[in-house]
């Protein structure tokens, strides 16, 4: 499979990097020096699009910008927004400021290791179907105490199940496994992590972005289902490794996140599901996504347990607001049967057959 990809221009940079920060200065002066170091290349530049932060964030940059010129190393760029955009928004802004390549999608509380940007550029650079790619990400907690496990947000690359239910090599449900190499190959996803997302630049734009109605979550996975649908290729490159906090904005079980992860699914599959597949997949997923709000219920996780509640009522009372999205979607589709898309069920394998690792 063949693309047009137009050739940069002479006085462009190859890649920007691009730290999305909302009133993180703890996490930008615990991991902003660490990504200067490691992507100081002039081909390379390094952005801070501050999402209208209202903690001293910009002075944090201003600082470690300072420390960085002292020792030789190029600082980085400083967006500032007004206002809170959310990530979707928040990025879209600062991707349509940026005279790039490539641009990668980097959160504000992941560690970067040596030369970790070289291979996935050097990867996208030899493969012109692909569109995006993530690094093996790790779990920087898990590294604290001298462990090498796999982050639950992308892991060594993102997949989705025959519902719609995200999964990814090195992470199924909650389970996540040790990293001992065994996902160590070049291999096609079906999505990249927003935790770290190499893209090509001019197709970041053609695809219309990440959707902004989003606001927070599953984003990203929506963006690579369009790319999937349209002939794109996403894959991980392990050769690049990141350590990923993960949960830096929303902690994993928050009733906030809960609710944005089970709405933005339900609109994600509402939006590019093939219409002879969308009736039977949600029905499925109403009985199962219930069936969820009423096993956070029996084990006392009532906060839980109402937002995916509240957010089955949200998705059924703003859907048609993305009908039109839905119509251009499946219009601008070539690949319908996307063999990206796995047809096992994680939950049946999950929860019936205990099968809780990418490779059972």
């Amino acid at each position: 499979m063949s693309k047009a990809i137009t050739k940069k221009k002479i006085d462009m940079a190859t890649c920007s990097v691009i730290i999305l920060n909302w009133n993180g200065a703890k996490m930008l002066r615990q991991f902003l020096p660490n990504v200067l170091e490691n992507t100081n290349n002039p081909d390379y530049e390094v952005i801070v699009a501050d999402n209208g932060s209202t903690d001293n964030s910009i002075d944090a940059v201003q600082e470690i910008n300072t420390s960085a010129l002292m020792k030789g190393i190029a600082p980085a760029r400083i967006f500032p927004f007004e206002t809170n955009l959310g990530f979707a928004a928040g990025y879209n802004q600062a991707i349509s400021q940026v005279d790039s390549e490539y641009v990668v999608l980097l959160n504000s509380d992941v560690e970067v290791t040596q030369n970790w940007l070289d291979p996935l550029i050097t990867y996208m650079d030899r493969h012109p179907e692909v569109a995006a790619c993530q690094p093996k990400i790790l779990s920087w907690k898990a590294k604290q105490d001298g462990k090498q496990v796999f982050e639950h947000a992308g892991a060594a690359g993102g997949h989705i199940d025959k519902l719609g239910y995200p999964y990814c090599r090195g992470r199924i449900m909650d389970f996540i496994e040790e990293d001992t190499g065994q996902y160590d190959t070049n291999e096609s996803c079906f999505w990249a992590s927003g935790a770290c997302m190499c893209m090509r630049a001019e197709i970041y734009e053609e695809i219309g972005g990440l959707d902004e109605a989003f606001f927070a979550h599953m984003e990203e996975i929506d963006l690579c289902w369009r790319l999937n649908a349209r002939s794109w290729w996403v894959a991980c490159v392990p050769k690049s490794v990141v350590y990923h906090v993960g949960g830096a904005s929303l902690n994993y079980g928050n009733p906030r996140k809960t609710f944005l992860n089970f709405r933005n699914n339900l609109i994600m599959l509402y939006k590019n599901t093939p219409r002879k597949r969308l009736f039977p997949i949600m029905i499925a997923r109403f009985f199962m996504d219930y069936a969820a709000a009423l096993n956070d219920l029996v084990h006392g996780r009532f906060a839980n347990s109402w937002a995916i509640v509240r957010a089955r009522y949200a998705y059924l009372f703003t859907k048609h607001k993305f009908r039109s999205k839905r119509k251009e979607n499946l219009r601008l589709t070539t690949v319908t049967d996307m063999s990206t898309i796995s047809q096992r069920s994680i939950v049946w394998d999950y929860y019936i057959q205990h099968k809780k690792t990418f490779q059972a």
